[in-house]
């Protein structure tokens, strides 16, 4: 490992070991810090993550929007409890996903979150109905087949497929099969629901119902919702909305309500950085380094120069 890399990882570690007393200053149903993500390719080093800071409140409807290679994928894989970060704290509904067994990782994707993949295929069975397709993994939780019925009837009025319950997947719209795949990944009760680009195949209008369905589970159900997508167009769709590039959260955009005007923010780390957004630093042809100065109120930001003015 290079030096670089390895001081990044032995500082995220650091961070860790001086919270993990009861000082930790972050309360959140999803924390991450300083959490960093290291692959080995080929012997060659990936950095997928570097100290990304990021806090969820409970009941919260988030998006993570990045490009491709932005790190957005690994953070959802991470908290999911698909793949194990290098460094940092990740900690999902009071778990500390460093530290948790594979027996304990298995149990938490099987019991905390819910997961929503892009592609139908890998949600539902093709051979099952709706309604069975969200009856099975509550009946393989061991629950009553009364109980099973029971939850699925009630999460499929929920998303609005109570009328095509008793179809195959394949008699399904697009739109269809993905509010069904959200009703699988509810089926046994998980606090946190990760959906990943759930629109990403589907034309603007049947998008809006998945994000339909998706607010009304949050709201009707109280459980959080992280949605990891490409299309910068979900700003409209949630009250919070997180973009990730280069492995670091860079920008928020936050509206107060539907309907409301949304304010963009740039997030500053705890040795003061931050990312300008790209159409910023497009508009302003900003290179190599940008002039600074303070006001009584604000920062100003300009091109910087080789001499003074």
């Amino acid at each position: 490992m290079s030096d670089h890399l390895a001081e990044l990882e032995r500082r995220a570690t650091e961070r860790a070991i001086a919270r993990a007393g009861g000082a930790d200053r972050l309360a959140g149903h999803i924390v991450c810090d300083g959490l960093v993500r290291i692959y080995q390719t080929d012997g060659v080093e990936v950095v997928a993550l570097q100290g990304l800071d990021l806090v969820v409140d409970r009941g919260e409807l988030l998006a993570v929007v990045g490009a491709s290679g932005s790190g957005k994928s690994t953070v959802l894989n991470i908290l999911s409890g698909l793949d194990v970060p290098t460094a940092g704290v990740a900690r999902v509904a009071g778990f500390d996903l460093l530290a948790m067994s594979a027996a304990d990782r298995l149990a938490y994707r099987r019991r905390t979150v819910g997961f929503m993949w892009q592609q139908t295929a890998r949600n539902l069975f093709p051979y099952l109905t709706a309604r069975e397709n969200i009856e099975l993994p509550v009946r393989l939780a061991r629950r009553g087949r009364r109980t099973a019925r029971a939850q699925a009837i009630k999460l499929l009025d929920l998303v609005g497929l109570g009328g095509p319950a008793d179809r195959l997947p394949g008699e399904l719209s697009g739109g269809e099969r993905q509010r069904c795949a959200v009703a699988v990944a509810l089926a046994n009760d998980p606090e946190v629901l990760f959906a990943d680009e759930p629109t990403g195949e589907l034309d603007e209008a049947t998008a809006a119902e998945i994000f339909a369905a998706l607010r009304t589970v949050n709201a009707e159900l109280g459980v959080t919702v992280v949605v990891v997508t490409h299309d910068h167009q979900v700003v409209d769709e949630v009250h919070r909305a997180v973009a990730i590039r280069d492995g670091r959260i860079a920008t928020e955009v936050r509206r107060a309500g539907a309907g409301q005007v949304s304010h963009e923010y740039a997030v500053l780390d705890r040795a003061g950085r931050m990312q300008l957004p790209a159409r910023f630093v497009e508009a302003l042809t900003l290179r190599d380094r940008v002039r600074l100065t303070l006001e009584s109120d604000h920062v100003a930001v300009r091109p910087g120069e080789d001499s003074d003015e």
